[in-house]
């Protein structure tokens, strides 16, 4: 398992070791220590000690009086609030109680699904730690867990619609089972293996869900004295199996994640040397990268590819140790796929490459720091024998530099390369550093190139905290700081968006890591400097220039930036969205620059600011925010300093500037006063202790400038005094210094270059807090009496009509009522009143706890009485209902009032986002222990407190809130769109948070859609469907899981389509309806009936609630209590079947309305088929609804239909009686001793023998029937159940009388032959033509119907099938064959006279069936035959098996039907996998003399069902050879007839007519028609058998080279074409180690062959392979020699193609590392170089131009072309760098180029490709050559003049 994340507690415990049990009486787990820091800590202790202890008795409250609801879910809800904001702040026992409760309820088998998602979710979060907890600790049983996961995950009623589950339950149940996994006792492995091997038949889907079960719950954490009875039962068979598979069954990825994790958890304890070259082989080809130029992938190859994360962990556990096998390994994956990872290459398999990159180091780091760094636990430790030395580290960081640096430039961007930077820099900054270094500068100097400075800048920022912290391993590192900000500078380009931002974050970066502090001073006082410092000294009193620069930049990008004149008149008031990220980026960076200071350099630089910011006057939208930004970043920095220039001056300029009366009532301001009161706003965001000097000057300017007429005058008014009041109400940390304390210390004292990118320590962080002082507050309080308290009165007489305001008024009013309130929201207590009660009733307090965060609240006088929000709002909505503005305004105050309590939630969870973000790309992963920061640790505790300040949700619902969520309501009703939207936004929030609101809220959202009412009007209706619908986050009020919700809003819903508002007309409300009614059927999830706590939960919650430390004194539960929660309980139970009831009839009394519309019917019926249960049986009333609308006109209806009956009979279904068995005693075998799976004595009486079959009622009635396939092929369940004798099963052919009313509803409309033969009309229409298929849901309806009314519908349908299976038609076709699917599987325990007459019947229907079989219609028929097939006894269906087996191939009807027939036998036999081997046999001897069919698509079938024939040959561990078919016998006697083409030389030729002559053909073409099947059967078998053939493949390998076509052209023959893919596929096939040599053999042998062709398609052959299985090849000598022979001899070969690919095939091995270049290959090409050609003869000038050289010159020619080719291929196999050898091989080569062709051809090739590949880097390339070879190459590499 993966180390847990250590997101917030993992600290060591304060100075002085663990703390002592003090007076609090228990030692808390593990709390979270940033509460510590804040500045109310002292208070946090009994805070949470009084929460914790009402947590543990009023859960153990509810679960003992049986009420999981409200009060269950309600205090589960504080607990996981509880660990949010404390940690695990509870003792050991505490904890474990809290699982065991949790653990218990979460395994409640009836419990509704969404109540037990929340208490899994919890119970994930209290197991998350686990080294918390050891296994001596706590211990879980693993099977309720499983009984959960075969429920929900593998339920067997959910695809009837019986169970609805949410998509989310999939995760949560694996991640639950997860947690759990390191507590399951010690036998748990032994059981889970005895429950899941009888799954394991590898033919079968339940090997997937063995292998499933396997990999989720099989623990692998257990201590080493435990191995016996955990992995090693299981290790050796797992491990056998996915060694031998070979091609890639989706459950091979899941094996590979089991071992990952097994490796990961016992480290040393497992030897994996031997599976090692097996393991990366399968790594590298499930990388699925292209090799050769012809490849085709098999599909499956693609979709079930390993997860690269599970691979990554695998690798890295193996990684270490004493053999150094691994990391060998690992080098040579490497080395092989780098070149892909060159930017020049691109393609889907890039994603999984990069991925692999970023994810390796990452790993590597975390086991590192597992070895080192972590605190001991429970869990198993790493032995030290097989702990990383640095000398695996340092050869790990080596391997995969090379390929990082590449993808530094990646097309995909360099996010990849960056973060493994960021780990692989951890562990060694020396190599990583300095390649990144070279590859940075070069890049800051180049204008052209943008994209490769952003991706070198990204890159640096990964490595940073290296860079400058130098250390040991990298000393020089902080030197290259300088330099690098310096270049850095021109970045801040205006023009170039991405290169700003990114310039920006690169400097912000290194100015949080280093003080920049002026140190050069100390060269002169200190002589114990060592050489790098003293070089750093000199290089700091840059500092202030880097500063004064990039102001200088800024200023520039900020002018360049003005609002243009074109915006000025079009009122965009908006910055653009690049605009506001740059605003963003340009003040966060300035203000860490300025923090990271030193005094001096500040003051210049704020003396700087001032001056640029007094001097210009800007506007206030774009230019004038990004300066008033700096200036306020430069304020906060200095406080005291900075306001000394800013506020007089600013105070000054507007004083004057308002000095006259007029200037109040001007629509328009002069700019400067604008410019002057924005940059006053933003200067007063500052520690507001400071801003009290200025109190009296400020409090003057909001008093001239509150009331401007102006708009944008007031609101930058509104501005200062929101500011203001924030800067002195709140709490916040004034400093975010990288150093507690500052730098202002004399350099004798302090050093600063010592904190060059220091950790801040957690310990003694200091943070400077800002605490409201009561002088603060008392200010405050002046400011809102001053201004808020008139505003208040004018509003409150405005709306009772006492005083007229203007429309402009009432908008200021609110404006500065709204600024008020944001400013000082930390200090208004909540607002006061009675709760709203008896929504819900409980027997357990629901009380709110309070949290303290850090003030005490003042008296609430301003809010409090709250009538003048409604008095307002109705004085607008009657008067002015189209002021907007106004209205936007209320809606605003609303939401602040009902939720804010100083911080916004959104803002919160953006900054959590940030905070997360900057952590993770600054953080040391390595040393752990939260070595962030200071500021970074500073922020994390302020989040700490504002999470505080935001938990206070679940509040009570009280008058007031009710009042003003009705206000909401009224405006989510309103005229206006706009209006209504954003009243919705806060009407949803407020819904979510106050307990139980939303069942006061919901009766008056429906009053709008009564149809009834008159006075609606559409802008309404919409408004309360909007209300209804909800937003993607939030609640639905549509689709509360609440019995008592949906019982109200679902029949509103469907009855409002009679509402006089509602209009089909208007899109925008169809398009709603739409959405509410797919909202709701997403989200539904079946709501529980039963709410039954069982007794040994309730055990559990007695101990939970007597628990101490802490606890409250309450005295326990009376058993008269306890009664009446029972009795209470019963009732909800009872009242929850009644509302169900009632909602059903609700809803079919809105569906049957007179003139509903259509869309509200459809609507309605959707909502009936959710209410579909597998505990209760639907009300009569509905299934009669649903039975008649089988036949409804419309055919969403009747689909509707269909799934809901077929639902419905599944539940009237009666259970069948079982018994056990002891298959042993049946087949008078004992029983194996070890595990051997296949075909074994004690499991042959499930084969089908036709010999045995059951063909008399007696035999039938004695048999045995196993359904279900995979039973017996692996091993013997424990418990083997099977089906009683026909005795004690339900009776079968009951009257009318015998039945429930319920079924006799369905019997009456069944043998009604009218509504039979107009629902089989119905069904035999096709519905879109040519999409129609095979339809389960229809197959389930009438399997249900056979299977509980047995054969009582027969006489009825009988005459209707006739009829349908003589019409060929598509559609009615398709219908008879869903029946007679359903007849067939429906009729599993009917009687033998039954079975045997229903048989009768089908035989000639299917007889008639199949020879009407057409193009559409092939695949029903093949779904319906397959389907029946399914989970039965072969010898039940012998009918069936026999009349298929007749004569697929009879021949007549043509090629097609016999096609057809194979398919549909092919896909009966297939279901039954194993159990037919006779079949299999009679079916392979009789199509054998039949393989040389001509028709195509016969053939292609034919090879399909060879597959098929031949699946169950696997050669598998533990596997007996099977009865069914062997392949080899098979190959054999093909191989036989295949003589007369293996011994001709000639090429072949498809010399046969497509038509069948008359008279016996000769035995070629005999050969060659059969050689064409046997194609069509490998290429079928390549993608799905488990295991290839490839001993019997061999033999055909040369027929195939022989045959396959050379050139890459379309127009060859079928069996060509076939024979070139059937390589292709053959070629990628996984070998095992022992098939090398053999396959080496054959290619050996057929490179001496006569043809060309062969000869050069075994290289192309040779490539593909040996990728695919590189480290296979690479782990056997002998067989990288002979490769290595094989291609240099064919470099010789007289053919050029030949020549030619054997030289790309050398350069391919020599660039994936296969063969290396070393000097007897190179020796040995330079001797073939230097072969002497014979002199041209002097040509006379009559005779024609001699160029064909003579036999004898040819030989001479080919050495020395071959030479010339090996030293090209030499060149071309580093396509991207200059190794040492290079220029002087250039050179050689370079000699030949006047030699004749085809050597001079050659020669250009190679010098022309190694110009096109080097020339991106030749700068760098150029440094390996000398000054004549360089020379030399420029000579040839450019083009000589045509004119010379």
């Amino acid at each position: 398992m993966e180390p847990a994340e250590r997101a917030g507690v993992g600290e060591p415990p304060e100075p002085g070791g663990r703390p002592e049990p003090g007076p609090r009486g228990f030692v808390p787990q593990k709390e979270i220590v940033y509460n510590k820091l804040l500045p109310y800590a002292e208070r946090l202790d009994a805070e949470s000690d009084l929460q914790l202890a009402q947590i543990k008795c009023n859960l153990g409250r509810a679960v003992q009086l049986q009420e999981l609801w409200p009060g269950g879910l309600f205090w589960t809800r504080k607990l996981s609030t509880y660990i949010r904001l404390y940690g695990r702040k509870f003792s050991k026992e505490d904890h474990v109680l809290f699982i065991k409760l949790l653990y218990e309820l979460v395994s409640i088998p009836k419990l509704e699904i969404s109540m037990m998602q929340g208490f899994a979710r919890l119970l994930i979060n209290l197991l998350k730690k686990k080294e918390l907890l050891s296994r001596a600790d706590l211990e879980l049983p693993w099977r309720p867990l499983y009984d959960m996961v075969e429920r929900i995950l593998y339920s067997k009623t959910e695809h009837l619609g019986l169970n609805w589950f949410p998509n989310s339950v999939e995760n949560i149940l694996k991640t639950l089972v997860k947690s759990c996994r390191p507590y399951f006792p010690a036998d748990a492995t032994a059981e889970m293996l005895e429950e899941w091997r009888p799954l394991m038949c590898p033919f079968d889907v339940t090997m997937q869900k063995a292998i499933t079960y396997f990999e989720i719950f099989l623990p692998t954490s257990l201590p080493p004295e435990l191995h016996h009875k955990g992995f090693k039962l299981w290790f050796d068979e797992l491990i056998g199996l996915w060694v031998s598979v070979q091609n890639l069954p989706q459950w091979e990825g899941q094996l590979v994640n089991l071992f990952a994790r097994l490796a990961t958890d016992n480290i040393g304890y497992i030897d994996w040397d031997p599976y090692v070259p097996k393991i990366f082989t399968r790594i590298l080809r499930s990388l699925n990268l292209p090799v050769g130029s012809s490849q085709v992938l098999v599909p499956r190859f693609l979709t079930n590819a390993y997860d690269i994360g599970h691979a990554v962990i695998w690798i890295t556990a193996m990684m270490g140790g004493p053999s150094k096998l691994v990391q060998k390994h690992l080098t040579g994956l490497f080395n092989s796929i780098t070149s892909f990872y060159h930017p020049s290459n691109n393609g889907r398999w890039l994603n999984k490459l990069m991925k692999l990159l970023q994810r390796l180091p990452n790993s590597v780091v975390r086991r590192l720091h597992r070895e080192r760094y972590k605190k001991p636990s429970w869990l198993t430790p790493v032995p030290d024998s097989h702990k990383l030395t640095d000398q695996d580290v340092t050869e790990f960081v080596q391997c995969i530099i090379q390929p990082v640096l590449l993808a530094m430039f990646s097309k995909t961007g360099s996010l990849e390369a960056a973060q493994a930077l960021q780990n692989l820099a951890l562990m060694r900054p020396e190599l990583v550093i300095p390649p990144v270094l070279e590859r940075t500068y070069p890049a800051l100097e180049t204008l052209t190139e943008p994209h490769q400075l952003t991706a070198t800048l990204s890159c640096v920022i990964g490595v940073a905290r290296s860079l400058v912290s130098g250390g040991r391993w990298f000393p020089e590192g902080p030197t290259h700081m300088l330099p690098l900000l310096m270049r850095a500078l021109p970045g801040v380009d205006p023009n170039d968006f991405s290169k700003c931002m990114i310039t920006f974050q690169f400097i912000a970066t290194f100015s949080t890591l280093v003080p920049l502090v002026d140190c050069s001073s100390v060269l002169q006082e200190r002589n114990d400097l060592t050489e790098v410092e003293r070089e750093l000294c000199s290089a700091t009193a840059e500092f202030e220039d880097f500063v004064l620069q990039f102001m200088d930049r800024c200023f520039g990008l900020i002018e360049s930036s003005t609002l243009e004149q074109t915006r000025e008149e079009t009122e965009t008031e908006k910055m653009t969205h690049l605009e506001s990220l740059v605003e963003l980026g340009l003040s966060s960076t300035f203000s860490t620059i300025l923090t990271q200071c030193s005094k001096e350099i500040f003051m210049v630089a704020l003396q700087k600011v001032f001056n640029f910011s007094t001097s210009h006057i800007f506007e206030t939208r774009v230019a004038g925010r990004m300066v008033a930004d700096m200036c306020r970043a430069a304020v906060k920095c200095c406080p005291e300093e900075s306001l000394k220039l800013f506020v007089p001056h600013c105070c000054s300029v507007i004083t004057q500037l308002t000095m006259n009366d007029d200037v109040l009532n001007d629509e328009e301001l002069d700019k400067e006063l604008l410019w002057n009161l924005q940059l006053l706003s933003e200067i007063t965001r500052v520690d507001g202790r400071k801003l009290l000097l200025y109190r009296e000057q400020l409090v003057k300017i909001l008093q001239r400038t509150l009331h401007l007429t102006c708009k944008q005058g007031y609101t930058l008014s509104c501005n200062l005094l929101h500011h203001l009041l924030r800067s002195t109400t709140l709490i916040y940390p004034t400093e975010y210094c990288s150093v507690p304390g500052g730098f202002d210390k004399p350099p004798s004292e302090y050093f600063p270059i010592k904190d060059w990118g220091k950790p801040g320590d957690l310990w003694n962080l200091g943070i400077q807090w800002h605490v409201p002082s009561s002088e603060e507050v008392s200010f405050a309080f002046y400011v809102l009496d001053s201004f808020l308290q008139p505003e208040l009165v004018k509003l409150q007489h405005c709306g009772d009509g006492k005083l007229e305001m203007s429309r402009d008024d009432i908008l200021q009013s609110l404006t500065i009522v709204h600024n008020c309130l944001i400013g000082s929201g930390n200090l208004l207590p909540p607002l006061k009143g009675e709760p709203v009660t008896n929504l819900v009733p409980s027997m357990v307090s629901l009380e709110e706890t309070k949290l303290y965060t850090g003030l005490e609240y003042g008296i609430s006088k301003y809010f409090n009485q709250n009538p003048f929000l409604s008095s307002i709002i109705d004085h607008i909505l009657d008067n002015s209902e189209d002021d907007t503005k106004s209205l936007f305004l209320i809606i605003k105050i609303i939401g602040d009032l009902l939720q804010f309590q100083g911080s916004h939630k959104h803002e919160f969870d953006s900054r959590w986002k940030s905070f997360n973000l900057v952590k993770k790309s600054m953080e040391n992963r390595l040393h752990g222990k939260k070595q962030h920061i200071r500021a970074l640790l500073i922020d994390r505790v302020m989040l700490q407190h504002e999470l505080r300040t935001l938990t206070v949700e679940g509040c009570e619902y009280k008058k007031i809130h009710q009042d003003m969520i009705r206000d909401l309501l009224r405006l989510s009703t309103s005229s206006y769109s706009q209006v209504r939207n954003k009243a919705q936004q806060t009407f949803f929030a407020a819904l979510g948070a106050y307990n139980f609101c939303c069942r006061d809220i919901i009766p008056l959202v429906l009053e709008f859609l009564r149809p009834d009412r008159q006075d609606v009007t559409q802008q309404q209706f919409k408004g309360a469907l909007y209300c209804l619908l909800g937003n993607h986050s939030g609640v639905c009020l549509a689709n509360l899981h609440d019995w008592d919700c949906i019982v109200q809003t679902w029949p509103a819903i469907v009855s409002s389509g009679l509402s006089q508002a509602m209009s089909l007309e208007k899109p925008s409300i169809v398009r709603l309806f739409d959405d509410l009614a797919e909202k709701i059927h997403r989200q539904y999830e079946t709501i529980g009936l039963d709410f039954t706590i069982p007794k040994s939960c309730v055990e559990i919650a007695e101990l939970l609630q007597q628990s101490k430390n802490p606890s409250i004194n309450q005295i326990l539960l009376s058993p008269e209590k306890i009664k009446e929660g029972i009795k209470r309980q019963q009732e909800k139970n009872a009242d929850a079947l009644r509302n169900y009831e009632n909602l059903v009839d609700t809803l079919l009394d809105g569906v049957e309305q007179r003139n509903l519309p259509w869309k509200f019917e459809h609507i309605g019926i959707g909502l009936l088929s959710l209410l579909l249960r597998d505990d209760r049986v639907l009300p009569l009333r509905a299934i009669r609804f649903f039975v008649e609308n089988l036949n409804h006109d419309a055919i969403v209806v009747r689909k509707m239909a269909i799934s809901a009956v077929a639902g419905i009979l599944k539940q009237l279904k009666r259970t069948h009686k079982k018994l056990t068995i002891n298959p042993c005693e049946i087949s008078g075998c004992p029983k194996p001793t070890q595990i051997i799976a296949g075909d074994r004595p004690d499991n042959h009486w499930l084969h089908y023998d036709s010999k045995t079959i059951p063909r008399t009622k007696k035999e039938w009635e004695s048999s045995c029937f196993v359904e279900k396939t995979h039973w017996g092929y692996y091993t013997w369940p424990k418990n083997m159940v099977v089906y009683a004798g026909v005795e004690e099963q339900p009776k079968l052919g009951r009257s009318r009388e015998d039945m429930t009313e319920a079924e006799q509803i369905i019997f009456d409309h069944f043998s009604d032959p009218k509504f039979v033969e107009q629902l089989i009309t119905f069904l035999s229409l096709e519905d879109r033509k040519g999409k129609d298929k095979f339809n389960p849901r229809r197959f389930c309806l009438f399997k249900g119907i056979f299977r509980n009314f047995d054969d009582a519908f027969l006489p009825v349908l009988k005459p209707h099938l006739e009829r349908l299976v003589a019409d060929s038609h598509e559609s009615t076709q398709r219908c008879v064959a869903e029946i007679i699917a359903g007849l067939i599987r429906g009729s599993k325990h009917w009687t033998f006279e039954k079975v045997e007459k229903l048989w009768e019947l089908l035989c000639p229907l299917l007889r008639t069936a199949l020879s009407n079989i057409t193009v559409e219609t092939y695949n029903d028929w093949g779904a319906c035959i397959a389907t029946s097939c399914e989970s039965r006894d072969p010898r039940k269906l012998h009918w069936l098996f026999e009349l298929l087996l007749e004569s697929p191939l009879s021949g007549e009807g043509g090629s097609f039907v016999d096609a057809c027939r194979l398919y549909v036998l092919q896909g009966g036999l297939a279901q039954q996998e194993w159990r037919v081997p006779e079949l299999l046999h009679r079916l392979l001897k009789y199509l054998e003399p039949k393989l040389t069919q001509v028709y195509k698509n016969v053939r292609e079938r034919i090879g399909s069902v060879l597959t098929y024939i031949f699946m169950i040959d696997v050669s598998l561990p533990n596997t007996t050879p099977t009865i069914s078919p062997h392949v080899p016998e098979f190959t054999a006697r093909i191989l036989e007839k295949l003589k007369p083409l293996m011994d001709v030389d000639e090429e072949i030729q498809n010399h046969v007519m497509e038509e069948n002559g008359i008279g016996e053909e000769d035995e070629r073409t005999q050969g060659i028609k059969l050689l064409k099947t046997i194609l069509k059967w490998l290429m079928a078998s390549a993608g799905r058998s488990f295991s290839t053939a490839v001993t019997e493949q061999l033999q055909l390998l040369p027929l195939f080279f022989k045959i396959a076509p050379v050139e890459n052209d379309n127009s060859y023959d079928e069996l060509k074409r076939d024979a070139k893919l059937c390589l292709s596929l053959m070629s990628q096939g996984l070998l095992y180690p022992h098939q090398v040599p053999l396959v080496l053999q054959v290619l050996k042998q057929t490179a001496r062959s006569s043809s060309w062709h062969a000869r050069y398609t075994v290289l192309t052959y040779l490539q593909t392979m040996v990728f695919y299985n590189l480290f296979i090849f690479l782990n056997n000598e002998d067989a990288v020699k002979d490769i290595r022979w094989l291609v240099i001899s064919l470099l010789e070969d007289e053919q050029l193609e030949v020549r030619e690919m054997a030289a790309t095939t050398l350069s391919g091995l020599l660039q994936c590392n296969f063969l290396t270049m070393d000097s007897p290959m190179q020796i040995h090409f330079e001797q073939l170089c230097k072969t002497k050609l014979p002199k041209k003869r002097k040509r006379d000038p009559g005779s024609v131009g001699d160029t064909i050289p003579s036999a004898g010159n040819i030989a001479e020619l080919v050495k020395r072309h071959a030479g010339v080719l090996g030293l090209g291929a030499c060149v071309l196999s580093s396509p991207y760098d200059v190794p040492t050898w290079m220029p002087q091989l250039l050179m050689n080569l370079s000699a030949h180029l006047n030699d004749p062709q085809p050597i001079e051809m050659t020669v250009k090739k190679t010098l022309s490709n190694f110009r096109r590949t080097h020339h991106d880097n030749w700068q760098e390339h150029k440094q390996q050559f000398t000054d004549d070879q360089l020379l030399v190459l420029t000579d040839l590499l450019v083009s000589p003049c045509y004119y010379a």
